[in-house]
């Protein structure tokens, strides 16, 4: 490894130390989630097969995934708790600014031709890290109040792109418990896409597609109660699998 790049290497190792150490949130002996029930208010997302809209089923299942949580002993904030209309921005804004451990984005998918059905999970390409990211920093970076701006937005970039092998793992524990409940025939895997929801993330991010909710008959099942407790439980053994030893 040549000279300059064990300086580079040396210095993000020092820049995620200095980052560990001026963060804006005091540490708390309890992990932080935030979970972004996806879609509300105005945007009611996809229509499904039995009548409920992707809105009110992000909505559920979030609430269910932080009662688990919180019996876990990890603290969950939900970007919306009722109805409301948010901005993407506003939602990665919100984990950024209470320096959450985890940010998750649950949706519920569509096609239009009503035929997929299936379960996928994702992460941010490396433009949506890099590119996407920096251009966005500014909207949505993390308060650093003992930090000039320059160096806090350094800050940021570097946990931008150290969190992305933990989002990854977080993904791949999100794909094997929902194919523990939902059955491998519909394991569409973890894929890259530079969603906006998550883009600007200082923690590991992801975003959740938990089925397609306008399948006739994958969307008669998302509907029932008895699918949804399974789909949150699964979701909370995932989040907890990354938070807890």
């Amino acid at each position: 490894m040549s000279h300059g790049i064990l300086h580079l290497v040396s210095l993000c190792r020092a820049l995620v130390a200095l980052a560990l150490v001026t963060s804006a949130v005091p540490a708390s002996a309890r992990p932080l989630v935030v979970l972004d029930p996806g879609h509300g208010g105005s945007n009611a997302g996809a229509a499904g097969a039995a009548g409920i809209v992707e809105k009110q089923l992000t909505l559920i299942l979030a609430r269910a995934v932080r009662e688990d949580l919180a019996a876990r002993g990890i603290d969950v904030v939900l970007t919306r708790d009722r109805d409301t209309t948010l901005t993407l921005r506003q939602r990665v804004a919100a984990a950024n600014r209470r320096g959450a451990d985890l940010f998750i984005s649950i949706h519920a998918n569509a096609s239009p031709e009503r035929v997929q059905r299936g379960f996928e999970t994702f992460v941010l390409t490396a433009a949506g890290v890099d590119v996407d990211g920096r251009a966005l920093r500014s909207e949505t970076g993390t308060p650093r109040p003992a930090l000039d701006e320059a160096t806090a937005l350094i800050l940021d970039d570097v946990e931008r792109g150290a969190c992305q092998w933990e989002a990854a793992e977080l993904a791949a524990a999100v794909q094997r418990e929902l194919r523990g409940v939902r059955g491998e025939a519909g394991d569409r895997g973890v894929r890259q896409d530079a969603h906006h929801v998550l883009l600007g993330a200082t923690m590991p991010a992801v975003l959740i597609e938990v089925g397609f909710i306008d399948h006739p008959i994958e969307g008669q099942e998302l509907a029932r109660p008895e699918t949804q407790s399974a789909l949150a439980a699964a979701l909370s053994r995932a989040i907890a699998s990354q938070l807890t030893p």
